[in-house]
């Protein structure tokens, strides 16, 4: 929860990709433990996608700055490859969770707009019910362990 509560900060707001950002970093940490992680992002720079990339870095202190995170704007998608001392993982948000979030957004989209105060309410309340609900080690599907 504290990973949510920093990312909350850093982000700007509780939202849905930034959660499932740090979610993905903090099973990657799991399989990685390192204090340097090296990670592609595939989330692009385009929001909503793009917010996972706040995620990523508060859950693994992989940033950007650090110069340890890079963003790959070709075909974005909720995917990430993570490398720490030689091994490499690329873990993907599984195609049904995917959709199901895209669903949710697209709903609150069509009830609320896009930038009106209650989407963002709307949007709080879905990424306090992901974090809840989706357990970090099914969500994910390990694309390459190398």
């Amino acid at each position: 929860w504290q990973l949510i509560v920093q990312t909350n900060e850093l982000h700007g707001h509780l939202g849905i990709y930034s959660t499932i950002g740090a979610k993905m970093g903090l099973h990657a940490r799991e399989q990685l433990p390192s204090h340097h992680l090296h990670i592609t992002s595939y989330a692009g720079y385009r929001p909503p996608l793009s917010c996972m990339n706040d995620g990523l870095q508060v859950s693994t202190a992989s940033t950007l700055g650090h110069g340890l995170i890079s963003i790959n704007k070709d075909a974005p998608r909720p995917e990430a490859q993570f490398e720490a001392e030689g091994k490499v993982i690329t873990l993907r948000l599984k195609t049904q969770y995917a959709q199901q979030i895209a669903d949710d957004i697209a709903s609150g989209v069509a009830s609320y707009g896009t930038h009106s105060p209650l989407y963002w309410e709307y949007v709080r309340e879905l990424a306090l019910r992901y974090w809840m609900e989706m357990d970090r080690r099914e969500i994910f599907e390990t694309v390459s362990d190398q």
